[in-house]
C-alpha cells in the first residue's frame, strides 16, 4: 500500500491520500484528543503528541502539526500510523458509538434564520455542496454552513482551512464572489 501526501495552503497541515475511501460521505473533524477518542485512527495520530487537528474526508486525511514541530520528523510517524490502520483494516470509529455521524454542535448555527429565506438558503447550500466543498476538499479542508441573515452567509472552516493564512482570501474573494454571482441576495460572507 502506498500513501501519497500533498501540501495544502496551510503550512501546518498536510493531506494524506491512502488511495481508498476514508469516509463514505461527509467529513469528520477532530480538534482535540478528547474528540479523537471516537476514532482509533484519530486517537493514534493525537497520541504522537505533535498533532493538533485531524480531518477525515472522502478519500483523504488532513493532519495539522503543533507549532514548532517539523514535518520531516512527524510525516513518517503519520504515514506509519495510517499504513498500520489501513493494512489491518481496522474500523475508522470505535465500536458501539455514533462517532461516525457528524452532528453539528448546538451552537453551530450562528444566526437564527428567517423562514422566508428558505429558498435562498437552499441555493446557498447547493452551491456550497457542488462548487465549494469539492474545491476546499482538494486542499484538505471542509466548510460548514452556519447560517444566513440580512444578506450575510456565515461559514465555518475545518481541517486545513482552519487557521490557514489564505482562508480569509478564500472566503472573501472565492466563496463570497461565487455566492454573490449566483445568489444576488448574498451581500457578504463571514467566518463563524
Amino acid at each position: 500500500m502506498f500513501i501519497e501526501t500533498e501540501t495544502t495552503p496551510n503550512p501546518a497541515t498536510l493531506k494524506f491520500l491512502p488511495q481508498r475511501e476514508v469516509m463514505p460521505s461527509g467529513t469528520r473533524e477532530f480538534a482535540n484528543p478528547e474528540d479523537a477518542e471516537a476514532s482509533p485512527l484519530a486517537q493514534a495520530l493525537f497520541d504522537t503528541g505533535e498533532v493538533t487537528n485531524v480531518l477525515f474526508g472522502g478519500d483523504f486525511i488532513s493532519v495539522s502539526k503543533a507549532p514548532g514541530v517539523e514535518w520531516t520528523d512527524l510525516k513518517p510517524q503519520v504515514v506509519a500510523i495510517l499504513l498500520d490502520h489501513f493494512v489491518s483494516q481496522a474500523p475508522l470509529f470505535a465500536a458501539g458509538s455514533a462517532a461516525g455521524i457528524s452532528v453539528p454542535a448546538e451552537d453551530a448555527m450562528v444566526v437564527e434564520e428567517d423562514p422566508a429565506d428558505a429558498d435562498i438558503v437552499a441555493q446557498i447550500n447547493e452551491l456550497l455542496d457542488t462548487r465549494v466543498r469539492p474545491a476546499v476538499a482538494g486542499d484538505g479542508g471542509d466548510i460548514s454552513y452556519r447560517g444566513f441573515r440580512d444578506g450575510v452567509v456565515y461559514l465555518g472552516m475545518q481541517g486545513a482551512c482552519a487557521g490557514c493564512p489564505s482562508s480569509t482570501a478564500t472566503l472573501k474573494h472565492g466563496i463570497e464572489g461565487l455566492l454573490k454571482h449566483y445568489v444576488p441576495e448574498v451581500t457578504e460572507v463571514r467566518a463563524a
